[in-house]
Formats: structure tokens, C-alpha cells, sequence
């Protein structure tokens, strides 16, 4: 059994102790996974800019803000991710920002997928181990809440998009405009939602 307060406490890196984590092993030629091809550093790298920019233009939306506020208890988001995912360049930061943003409540550690597959494997998306995924636990140290790994409006597009498109830098690249067209609205309201069913 996952001992989720356990991995929070002991093994969880705090956002900016993760991203020195991903700038450090570029500098060294290595992504945070088991794969530095020239492609998965390219990710690496790019991430890293992903993240600054949505750290600059990222505003809590009102219908978040509401259900923030409302919360009556702690809670512990523990995010499992990698500095090559995509999808976790735009989301990290919004969980962050968030976190940041209502203190008294929210607390936020990350852990690399790849070195916690048995957590991992507790929260397959499809029989997948997409990421990013946050989970949601109280403060009895229980998993109460998850959500990821990407909205479910471009989870259904990307389904399209692959069956489409063979070209996988492609896919990426449609994933991104979208992020970027989106500027996290979707992401807030799909979230809004998550911490609306806390209460």
C-alpha cells in the first residue's frame, strides 16, 4: 500500500528544488528520466521555457479562487511528473501558482515518475503511465482526490490528433498551440471542480 505521507514528506522536492533538478541534469546532458536522446533533452530544455511562461501569465480564475477559499481544511497536492513530459511543463506551474497563491492551505511537492513507479502504477491513466498527475491528500495522510494527466477536452483532441498524425513532433506541436490558445482556463475548471467535490 502507497504510503502517500511518507513520499510527501521524505521524497517530495518543492517546484523550485525540481526545476534546479531538471536544470541541472541538462547542464549535464541527462533528462530527469532513464531516456537523453538528443530528442528528450530537446523536451528538457524546452519545458523550462514552457514553464517561465506560463509562470508569468498564469492568473487564478474566479470560479478557482471561489473554491479555494471555500476549503476548510489542509491539504498536501503531490504532483508526480518528469522535466521531458510536455503536458507537465504547462500544468506544473499552474499547481504551483496555486499552491502558492492560498498557502494556509495548500501545500506542494513533486516526484519524479520514473523513480516512483509504484505510485506510478497506482494511478495509470488508461493502463498508461501519463503524467502529470496530482493527488489530492488529507490530513490524515489518506489520497482522497486526483486529477491529470492534461484536460479532458485535449485528452479527447490528442486521441485524434495521434490517429491522425504519425509525426510525433507534430503532436506535439498541436498539443502546445493549444496549451498556449487555452492559457490555462480549461485546466482551472476542470480543477475548480476537483476541489468543489472536497467539501
Amino acid at each position: 500500500m502507497v504510503n502517500y505521507s511518507n513520499i510527501f514528506v521524505n521524497e517530495g522536492l518543492s517546484y523550485s528544488a525540481y526545476k534546479e533538478l531538471v536544470t541541472k541534469r541538462l547542464e549535464n546532458g541527462q533528462t530527469t528520466g532513464e531516456d537523453s536522446s538528443e530528442a528528450m533533452l530537446h523536451y528538457s530544455k524546452m519545458n523550462l521555457q514552457r514553464m517561465k511562461r506560463v509562470e508569468k501569465t498564469i492568473r487564478v480564475l474566479p470560479e478557482l479562487e471561489k473554491e479555494l477559499l471555500a476549503l476548510t481544511d489542509r491539504y498536501r497536492l503531490l504532483i508526480i511528473t518528469e522535466g521531458w513530459c510536455g503536458d507537465a511543463a504547462q500544468l506544473v506551474p499552474v499547481f504551483q501558482h496555486i499552491a502558492l497563491q492560498f498557502p494556509e492551505k495548500l501545500e506542494l511537492r513533486l516526484v519524479l515518475r520514473d523513480q516512483h513507479l509504484e505510485l506510478m502504477d497506482a494511478h495509470l491513466t488508461n493502463g498508461g503511465r501519463a503524467i502529470p498527475v496530482m493527488l489530492i491528500i488529507n490530513e490524515e495522510g489518506e489520497q482522497i482526490a486526483k486529477w491529470g494527466p492534461r484536460p479532458a477536452i485535449l485528452q479527447e483532441m490528442l486521441g485524434g490528433w495521434k490517429k491522425e498524425e504519425s509525426d510525433l513532433f507534430k503532436v506535439a506541436e498541436k498539443l502546445h498551440h493549444w496549451y498556449a490558445k487555452d492559457q490555462t482556463r480549461h485546466t482551472q475548471e476542470e480543477l475548480s471542480q476537483v476541489f468543489r467535490s472536497l467539501k
